[in-house]
This record gives structure tokens, sequence and C-alpha cells, in this order.
């Protein structure tokens, strides 16, 4: 997974002031989200488009409808 130069930054700069135990579990978790994202980019903003939310709503209406179909 590649990821932004600034948010690479940002997530190493938080994860050394955390103690070394939970620092851990966050690489260990960081590492879990890039072996299933491959190849790829990550978007560090925070904030999202119109059409952002647009295309996240109709995802996640389309799956709710294919749960229902499916448990019928």
């Amino acid at each position: 997974m590649a990821v932004q130069p600034g948010g690479e930054e940002s997530l190493i700069k938080v994860v050394r002031m955390l103690p070394p135990d939970e620092a851990g579990k966050v690489l260990a978790w960081a590492q879990q989200l890039a072996d299933l994202g491959g190849d790829r980019r990550v978007d560090w903003s925070d904030s999202r488009s119109d059409d952002d939310l647009r295309e996240a709503t109709l995802a996640s209406l389309e799956r709710f409808e294919k749960q229902e179909r499916e448990a019928r």
C-alpha cells in the first residue's frame, strides 16, 4: 500500500508518543491494513467532497440491500 509522505510522517510521530506495548499494537494493525490494501494508495485527507459522500452512501445502501436479499 503506497502511503502519502505527509501522512506517513504524521503517523510515525503519533506512534512514537505511545507506550511501547500500544505502539506495537498499532504497528501490527497498520501492517494488517497494508496487507489488505495491497498496492492501493492511502488517502490521508480527513475531509470528503459531496461526491465522496454520495458514493459512500450509495455503496452502503447497495451492501444493505444485498444483505437483505440474501437473508430472505
